[in-house]
């Protein structure tokens, strides 16, 4: 029987993958700047809580937004409309941002006077929480129009963030969607996340989130 060798792609791919990422977040522990990844599904209301977020902490802080698409500049267009500064990655078709990616899109941006820079990552439950973009905390929206149940289509997601948003709480009754259930499905997954109920075009629950980021910038900072 011939010899021959087996190359397991999938685990050379993350292992690089992941000393990138360590550089990248060693890079900006230094420079003092903060890498969120934010991810969702799309439709979930991530430009919305974007511009949310921009709003209620831009006068603590310096923000940067790192924009992700498979194509357009339509997110990054209505961002820069807040006079923050932005930049616009196309991944070429690539459902996911690894950490080059993201090195490529925060060195583009430029960092210099920067506190906080929001990766939106690409809508996408399942390629993004493979991947470690270098990013000091990862939080993820769920809108209430996805279900309670979104968790057990997508476990790997809930279980790999730090802070869940729960976006579009105006709607709940709507959709007949349960809190309570959804909460009990998450924590069996991750029991020590964070979870906010918002809306993002209320405003509802933004200050619990946006003190929650400020406060999670501030420690990266310090210490």
């Amino acid at each position: 029987m011939s010899e021959f060798r087996v190359i397991e792609i999938k685990k050379s791919v993350y292992e690089s993958n992941d000393k990138q990422a360590e550089l990248l977040r060693n890079e900006l522990k230094k420079e003092k700047v903060f890498l969120l990844n934010l991810m969702s599904s799309p439709g979930s209301g991530k430009t919305t809580t974007v511009l949310r977020t921009i709003e209620g902490l831009k006068e603590q802080m310096n923000l940067g937004i790192v924009e992700a698409d498979l194509d357009s500049d339509v997110d990054a267009f209505t961002v820069s409309k807040t006079g923050t500064r932005v930049i616009q990655i196309h991944s070429g078709g690539m459902c996911h941002l690894d950490a080059e990616m993201t090195r490529q899109g925060v060195k583009g941006l430029g960092t210099e006077g920067l506190d906080l820079v929001i990766l939106e990552n690409i809508g996408n439950l399942i390629c993004t929480a493979e991947f470690d973009t270098g990013a000091s905390k990862n939080a993820m929206i769920l809108s209430v129009p996805e279900g309670d149940d979104k968790p057990l289509k997508y476990p790997a997601m809930f279980a790999m963030v730090d802070l869940l948003l729960v976006n579009k709480i105006d709607a709940m009754d709507f959709f007949g969607f349960s809190m309570e259930k959804l909460t009990e499905r998450v924590k069996k997954l991750n029991p020590e996340i964070k979870i906010v109920p918002i809306s993002a075009k209320t405003g509802e629950g933004v200050e619990e989130w946006t003190n929650w980021l400020a406060a999670e910038v501030r420690a990266w900072q310090e210490n």
